[in-house]
């Protein structure tokens, strides 16, 4: 069987004949092709794989395609006709890649853009199951604490790049996590700031300042207009509905119509992130790496209980053991029940009080705050249920 070759190009921010220079070079050690003179433009080695993919077939990965916009953004239409020419007779197996979530979907999702609708598949990544966190952390760890996995959570959301950073720097400890990213060095310091700005343009100043008011328990319309000073609803719309990273929460089962509805930020990195890094930039600016460390460790559990709920929202999905799960609160904020867990196969409704220490659930609470539940949702009585507590020993 004819070996497929594997060709892989990384888009960085140079200069196109720059650029074109290294992946010249890649091309003929991989592809064996030898390209006469130097070439400074992109499409014609695209045109030169293109052409010998109707020979052969030849897997390309484009690594941040949408840098593209920034060395020459003709490459897109170039690509497209080249496509366009050869696509009867082409074995070329194209995957591109961006960190960019916007300019990869204005690229495909865009009808004024050449590749618009080109596309066969279009994935997201998600960051890794909670299984998955567990045997990284036990590979690196063999015997780690809940709260050293609590604080992976906390601090990556279980994406890959940084559960990465942190294994690799040692940090397989709550307190070295916590030391790894407080450091003068850390690229967790800028990682916000570097993906965001570029998702959103020249208006990032708003949405960093809504998402920062969010992440610090500002989370109702009013609370985070107040505090940003402009009319969000506009920012909020998009933050919600083009970029992914929150969502409008309402008590589960209640119409989404409710007025009695919460922000928050979907993503675990993003939360930790902006609650610690953003808020306290001028720290940083002040070399204050100290102060920075202080302030996230002093904050730590208090914090943190909140991701504890999202996990075991995660870690249900992954067993597949609900088909809807959310929080539930009343109208005055007098009974809120952590968790309500809706399985409509088997008819169970169950309810959860998550708390860090096992110490602290007190299920004769919840079982009261059940009856307010009820009130609200009174077609619901009839349902099987149980009451429970979760905690870090659950994990």
């Amino acid at each position: 069987m004819e070996d497929e070759p594997y060709l892989y190009l990384y888009v960085s921010r140079k200069v196109e004949k720059e650029l074109c220079r290294g992946f010249q070079n890649e091309i003929g050690r991989v592809l064996g092709l030898p390209i006469v003179g130097a070439a400074e433009r992109f499409e014609d080695l695209f045109r030169v794989i293109a052409e010998e993919s109707t020979r052969r077939p030849i897997t390309l990965v484009i690594d941040e395609f949408q840098e593209f916009f920034r060395v020459n953004d003709a490459v897109f239409s170039a690509m497209a006709d080249i496509w366009d020419d050869v696509q009867k007779s082409s074995r070329l197996n194209l995957i591109v890649c961006g960190s960019v979530n916007r300019l990869m979907n204005r690229i495909f999702k865009d009808r004024s853009e050449p590749l618009y609708g080109r596309d066969t598949a279009f994935l997201h990544v998600d960051p890794f199951k909670v299984s998955v966190l567990k045997e990284i952390l036990s590979y690196h760890s063999p015997n780690y604490k809940k709260d050293d996995l609590l604080a992976l959570w906390t601090m990556t959301g279980g994406v890959a790049r940084y559960v990465e950073q942190l294994m690799d720097d040692g940090a397989v400890t709550r307190e070295r996590m916590l030391a790894s990213i407080f450091r003068r060095d850390s690229p967790y310091l800028d990682e916000g700031l570097a993906v965001l700005v570029q998702e959103f343009g020249k208006e990032y100043g708003t949405y960093f300042s809504i998402m920062a008011a969010i992440a610090s328990g500002r989370t109702e319309y009013s609370q985070i207009k107040n505090e940003v000073g402009v009319d969000v609803g506009a920012f909020l719309s998009r933050l919600e509905n083009d970029y992914g990273l929150i969502r409008r929460k309402v008590p589960i089962f209640d119409s989404e119509k409710t007025k009695r509805s919460v922000y928050e930020i979907g993503d675990c990195f993003f939360r930790y992130w902006f609650r610690f890094v953003w808020k306290n930039m001028y720290l940083r600016e002040l070399q204050r790496f100290d102060v920075m460390l202080d302030y996230a460790a002093r904050d730590y559990e208090v914090f943190s209980g909140h991701a504890l709920e999202q996990y075991f929202i995660w870690k249900f999905i992954e067993e597949k053991k609900y088909t809807r799960m959310d929080a539930w609160w009343d109208r005055k904020g007098e009974n809120e029940i952590d968790l309500v867990c809706d399985d409509e196969v088997s008819g169970k409704l169950d309810f959860y009080e998550v708390k860090r220490d096992v110490s602290r659930i007190d299920l004769h609470a919840l079982e009261r705050k059940s009856g307010a539940f009820f009130a609200k949702n009174p077609t619901l009585k009839s349902r099987n249920c149980f009451f429970k507590g979760l905690s870090l020993e659950d994990m």
